[in-house]
């Protein structure tokens, strides 16, 4: 088991937002979305800093993502590659991918 990371936190600008796990030292792994209507969200991007890497960070923001969109009923859009890439390893997902 990786260390723990520390806790996502969720920044809701209204029709965009993202999820972002911040390190030590200010370092920040972050993935993007952006709504479309009430039921939909795209994810546009995942960036994560060296500072992360190898800690299975930015599974863990599309994992977060997931679980949050299953519970409130939407549906995913995987435009980031990252993204998009984990969808394809994780069929579990399928029903909140956006077909």
């Amino acid at each position: 088991m990786p260390d723990q990371l520390p806790e996502i936190e969720l920044e809701d600008r209204g029709s965009k937002g993202r999820y972002v796990l911040r390190g030590a030292g200010g370092a920040e792994a972050e993935m993007t979305f952006t709504k479309i209507g009430e039921h939909q969200l795209i994810i546009d991007h995942t960036e994560v800093p060296d500072a992360f890497r190898g800690q299975g960070a930015g599974l863990q923001l599309v994992t977060r993502a997931v679980e949050d969109a299953r519970a409130a009923g939407k549906k995913i859009i995987p435009l980031c590659p990252f993204a998009n890439a984990q969808f394809r390893r994780h069929p579990e997902w399928a029903d909140v991918l956006k077909r």
